[in-house]
């Protein structure tokens, strides 16, 4: 079980960070062009929710079936066992928050470039969050 979860979680993160960086990338686009703020932007914004959210999921499982559990919080001095085991579920979370939160305030706005404005600030945080605590040495 443990190693499908990892799979999931590791093939996953492709496309839930492709998702994102189209979604970042639309709405600075329509930010800057004036444009009115679509169903299909939308939609993109949205996946790019879904995608890190259901990586969310796949990264909890990941955690609390982990062989290496909870116990390797008390090696705080291996940088690597740090970084996976602390700092980027730390960190993801709080970007995964971020970029929630974006979603939200996105619905409230009245205007489409303040439409484009929330996600392109909330879903970027949160972009740049998970690419500062991705484990690159795990991805190549």
């Amino acid at each position: 079980m443990y190693e499908f979860i990892k799979n999931c979680h590791s093939g996953w993160a492709y496309l839930a960070l492709l998702l994102l960086v189209v979604a970042v990338a639309n709405s600075f686009i329509g930010m800057s062009s004036n444009k009115e703020f679509t169903p299909k932007d939308r939609k993109i914004a949205l996946f790019g929710l879904i995608g890190t959210h259901i990586q969310l999921v796949f990264g909890l499982l990941l955690y609390f079936l982990s062989p290496l559990g909870l116990d390797s919080l008390g090696q705080m001095s291996d940088k690597m066992l740090r970084l996976t085991s602390l700092e980027h579920p730390l960190v993801n979370v709080i970007a995964i928050i971020l970029i929630t939160v974006g979603w939200s305030k996105h619905k409230k706005a009245a205007d489409g470039k303040a439409k484009f404005k929330s996600i392109a600030i909330f879903y970027g945080l949160g972009l740049l969050l998970i690419l500062s605590r991705i484990p690159w040495s795990l991805w190549f």
